[in-house]
């Protein structure tokens, strides 16, 4: 089993459903529980050590 985050205040691009995304970052993956879209996400790596830089 697997920790998944539910993503609030989101549509699926797919079947335009409110509020039925989940993040599961062990798989790298949002997942709409209404369709069963997924898609996976590629994390910026160094994105907070960016912010400090001019």
């Amino acid at each position: 089993m697997t920790l998944a985050y539910f993503l609030d205040g989101l549509r699926c691009s797919t079947c335009k459903t409110l509020n039925t995304l989940w993040l599961d970052p062990r798989r790298a993956a949002v997942e709409c529980r209404e369709c069963g879209q997924s898609a996976l996400i590629f994390p910026e790596i160094g994105e907070a050590r960016k912010e400090g830089c001019q």
